[in-house]
């Protein structure tokens, strides 16, 4: 089963991807990214076993803008609306980046509809991030952006200014990033699978804290940077196993 669709959530547009049969399973992109760029390698892997529910966030690839920031807890508010229309009462939810973040909001804010969570390179402090990369995001521009992704967007939309305004938010979110509360992270109850690279953007160290503070939680570093592990578009390298062997950890946590 494929299905492409939008739902009138919150304010905005937000397209979303069904494909598969199963158990539902969320998968939540990272910054600047779409569904095809975070997940075109992982995301058919995980739909022979599972009814996969993949999303655009705000101002992120298919889906409309609204006038305010983009937010770790809107967009996990945005993805509880979806799944209440879709009539899923509880769900697996799988964030890479920037939506690992947001998974962990969803176990924190709507506990109620999550059964377990997968965390990629997802953060929840500013020194959870590698050295320079705060002080990298006050200075970055367009041109800095990874072509890949700028050119997954405009096939998708080809509006300019609509690129610019999702590269703006998104620079302004991390600018703007400040640290959670521990007692937030330590409220999770769901089962966690916290996967990290060992070069990766966040440290092996924030993590292993992630995993630590969450009271039923797994961790795996795989080798490779940001993204390498699940396949992100331009990072994969030819003939590489490793998004093979993240889906098989994810089938075997999801299964446990």
């Amino acid at each position: 089963m494929s299905v492409t669709n939008y739902a009138q959530v919150n304010g905005i547009h937000l397209y979303y991807e069904i494909h598969g049969e199963g158990k539902p399973l969320v998968l939540i992109h990272g910054g600047g990214s779409t569904i095809t760029t975070s997940f075109g390698v992982l995301l058919p892997m995980l739909a022979e076993e599972y009814k996969v529910i993949a999303v655009e966030l705000q101002a992120h690839g298919h889906t409309s803008d609204r006038d305010a920031p983009e937010s770790f807890v809107q967009d996990a508010d945005d993805v509880a609306a979806l799944l209440q229309q879709l009539n899923i009462s509880k769900a697996n939810v799988l964030g890479f980046s920037n939506g690992g973040s947001t998974a962990m909001q969803i176990a924190i804010r709507h506990p109620e509809i999550v059964d377990k969570i997968i965390v990629i390179a997802g953060a929840f402090k500013r020194d959870g991030f590698i050295k320079g990369f705060f002080e990298g995001m006050e200075y970055a521009t367009l041109d800095n952006m990874p072509q890949s992704l700028k050119d997954a967007f405009l096939k998708i939309n080809p509006d300019t200014n609509a690129l610019f305004t999702m590269f703006s938010k998104d620079k302004q979110r991390m600018i703007d990033f400040k640290d959670w509360n521990e007692n937030d992270i330590q409220s999770i109850q769901s089962p966690a699978l916290i996967i990290n690279g060992d070069k990766d953007v966040m440290t092996n160290e924030h993590a292993l804290e992630i995993s630590r503070l969450i009271p039923n939680s797994s961790l795996v570093i795989l080798p490779g940077t940001h993204g390498q592990c699940i396949g992100e578009e331009g990072t994969t390298k030819p003939g590489s196993v490793l998004p093979q062997i993240t889906a098989m950890l994810i089938k075997e946590f999801l299964n446990g």
